[in-house]
């Protein structure tokens, strides 16, 4: 595990590289999606954190509200906004929805969203071993699912992330402003399909910097589990969102976190067989 190109943030902990035995187990090709997680809320009844929130953030440039759900720019993130009415059902605000979306990923859904559809389903969500072991897709060592270059040889893009100049114009050279359909470009090693690029993956692990760290100390580690305790929960794969300019983490090795009741237009989640 971790970043062999020295690519990564120092403050996310990628490093040092370290051997990592895991237990065999089966993961999801693609991540859920709309129509997926429909099915599980027509069955259950149940309201994400969103909803029951009233809000969730949005991407500046796709806003579908009335300027009255408009509730403000984090100013340390300035193309979000959060906006009333904003949900998994209703993306970009409540003039939108996901009719036509139903193979594109759920977003807007928390943590504790991923574990309430895991739950249901008798899945969980893969620990962040199993997801950097499945994202490399046999290729030990490697930036990107397909290898250490960002664009094939005939130049075609091979992830759906930001292309022009963030977080303003968007020149769409990948084909997407922001979601694609989870099956979009081509599956790895492994048959999974957009591991990086187009939305942050939930881990089942509790975040910490310093967790290569401990790994690498103790040797040889079987089956890892992020601390015991604390609240950021690891997101893995980066976005529709990143861009080198400020958010080169749409690689294999590439960490980062957030709070487990947040969502975003941009995060979802892929699951692991329970057993």
């Amino acid at each position: 595990m971790g970043d062999a190109h020295s690519d990564g943030f120092y403050g996310d902990g990628e490093t040092p590289v370290h051997p990592v035995e895991l237990s065999p187990f089966t993961i999801d090709a693609t991540t859920v999606t709309n129509a997926d997680f429909a099915k599980f809320v027509h069955a259950t009844g149940y309201v994400t954190e969103a909803e029951s929130f009233g809000f969730s953030a949005v991407f500046h440039l796709v806003l579908a509200a009335d300027s009255d759900d408009l509730l403000g720019h984090p100013p340390q993130t300035p193309w979000w906004v959060g906006v009333k009415g904003a949900d998994w059902r209703h993306p970009e605000g409540r003039h939108s929805d996901v009719e036509e979306r139903g193979n594109h990923p759920v977003v807007h859904v928390s943590w504790n969203d991923a574990q309430a559809y895991c739950a249901w389903a008798d899945r969980r969500l893969p620990t962040e071993a199993q997801w950097e072991f499945a994202s490399r897709g046999g290729l030990s060592g490697a930036r990107y699912p397909w290898g250490d270059e960002l664009l094939s040889a005939d130049g075609s893009w091979q992830v759906n992330i930001w292309q022009g100049t963030f977080p303003t114009v968007n020149t769409q050279d990948d084909g997407f402003l922001t979601t694609a359909p989870v099956c979009s470009y081509r599956p790895n090693g492994y048959g999974l399909w957009q591991t990086v690029g187009n939305v942050w993956e939930w881990c089942e692990d509790t975040f910490s910097p310093t967790t290569y760290r401990q790994h690498a100390d103790a040797g040889l580690v079987r089956d890892p589990r992020g601390p015991k305790s604390g609240q950021p929960r690891v997101m893995r794969g980066g976005s529709y969102l990143c861009h080198d300019s400020y958010c080169n983490r749409y690689r294999n090795a590439a960490r980062s976190s957030n709070t487990p009741d947040s969502s975003m237009g941009n995060a979802g989640f892929r699951t692991v067989a329970a057993s």
